[in-house]
């Protein structure tokens, strides 16, 4: 069943009535901005450490990832969210060429324009959500970390283009944060994603501790749960690790961000260990104490330094 929200805005800006009118610029980012505030408010708190005049480029591309995922998970019917991505991908294609109708794309026009995005990273996260509807288990690691390479890895790589500090060694070690956040609400939503017909933990990590569809099935909480999300939980943490020195190749005012998200995936996956991985029972959450403590945290590595300035070599071509 699709939320209200959703619904209200499929109705108003769908395919049967996007082409009707044009909103202006102004009019499509109130739109991103209000979609932004309003549906998640983890980003809402981390765009307000980023520099104000970055702000409504941010908001449009949370507004397009906002959109592609609600038109793969809201509707309830694999064959409509298949046909509403494509007609998404469409759009996106129509925006590329100079034409824009949708409010989304009408504001994301002026942020690709500014920052030389190519459309790669945006087409990239339409496969995942498509994957979406067609597999449900993922037999090995190197079969999730492909998905993720399409689910997550795209949202960093958009990050450092509006940074103007897209290179290989950010890039690579964005990818890392991204995978690390994307394994870590796996092992966060795992009884969400069961509702859903979905299962993100390895097969194989299934199978070498023993549980199986079954004990899905039945939310079996034992042994053999915690082995297995004990090592799932660690193996996200690496990849959060691993691309932590991205916060002091960022500039000023994207360093904080870049901290927040990473360490805001590592306290997730603390919270996990603290419940004993028992994520059948409730869903972890960051405390509000501990959100105010990553956010104090973010904030004094804004203050701290400017950073390094993107060098040429590291402007988006």
């Amino acid at each position: 069943m699709a939320s209200l929200a959703f619904s209200a805005d499929l109705a108003t800006y769908g395919p049967a009535q996007c082409a009707a009118r044009t909103p202006s610029r102004a009019e499509s980012e109130a739109y991103c901005r209000r979609l932004a505030r309003t549906h998640y408010e983890n980003f809402h708190v981390a765009t307000a450490l980023v520099p104000r005049a970055l702000r409504p480029d941010f908001y449009a591309v949370y507004a397009y990832c906002r959109w592609a995922d609600d038109l793969a998970d809201e509707t309830g019917d694999r064959a409509m969210s298949l046909d509403l991505l494509d007609w998404w991908e469409g759009q996106l294609r129509d925006c590329y060429a100079g034409r824009a109708c949708h409010p989304v794309f009408v504001a994301l026009q002026e942020t690709i324009a500014r920052f030389a995005i190519p459309i790669e990273p945006f087409a990239e996260l339409l496969i995942a959500f498509r994957q979406d509807q067609r597999v449900g288990r993922y037999e090995t690691i190197a079969d999730l970390l492909d998905y993720c390479r399409y689910s997550a890895n795209p949202v960093g790589r958009l990050v450092l283009y509006l940074a103007e500090s897209h290179d290989a060694l950010r890039g690579q070690l964005a990818d890392s944060i991204c995978t690390g956040l994307q394994l870590a609400n796996f092992c966060q939503d795992v009884a969400q994603d069961w509702e859903r017909g979905r299962v993100y933990l390895p097969q194989e990590s299934c199978r070498a501790c023993g549980y199986g569809e079954e004990d899905f099935r039945n939310r079996r909480y034992d042994k053999r749960f915690r082995q297995l999300m004990a090592f799932e939980v660690d193996r996200a943490a690496g990849y959060l690790r691993a691309g932590l020195p991205l916060v002091e190749l960022m500039p000023r005012g994207l360093r904080g961000d870049v901290w927040l998200f990473a360490q805001g995936g590592l306290a997730i996956l603390e919270r996990i260990r603290r419940v004993d991985y028992d994520v059948w029972q409730r869903r972890p959450v960051v405390s509000r104490l501990g959100k105010l403590r990553l956010l104090a945290g973010a904030v004094w590595r804004n203050v701290i330094g400017a950073g390094p300035r993107p060098s040429r070599s590291a402007r988006p071509a």
